[in-house]
């Protein structure tokens, strides 16, 4: 049986965060204060390919703060992949933890399938 899954990604992991960096060959985020915008924001910081100023991530809220200057400072795509790689990353540490296993399909549009298999209880 397949279900279709939405998720609205909060950022919350740093070893999922650690993750989608490496699988999309960005440098390993570090743990420290930026600019946005007007303020100073503290977390763990993410430079994505292309970006002006990295993307600050507030692991204990789950929101991430960021001034792409309506992407002129970078591309909001960049942003997307992240959050893709982080999802994908963070629900296969989750399965696995839980001894399921995990297979990833490529999709034409640029999307992910997860599949995930629930190996049934002993009884």
């Amino acid at each position: 049986m397949s279900h279709l899954v939405t998720i609205r990604t909060e950022v919350r992991d740093r070893q999922a965060v650690t993750r989608a960096c490496a699988r999309l060959g960005l440098a390993e985020p570090v743990e420290g204060e930026a600019k946005v915008f007007t303020a100073s924001k503290r977390g763990l910081l993410i430079q994505l390919r292309g970006w002006e100023f990295p993307v600050v991530c507030n692991l204990a809220s789950g929101q991430i703060e960021y001034d792409n200057y309506d992407g002129h400072w970078g591309a909001p795509e960049c942003l997307g992949e992240f959050l893709q790689a982080y999802g994908v990353e963070k629900a296969t540490l989750e399965a696995r933890k839980r001894g399921h296993s995990v297979v990833e399909q490529p999709l034409p549009d640029g999307s992910i399938r997860l599949m995930i298999g629930v190996a049934a209880e002993a009884r």
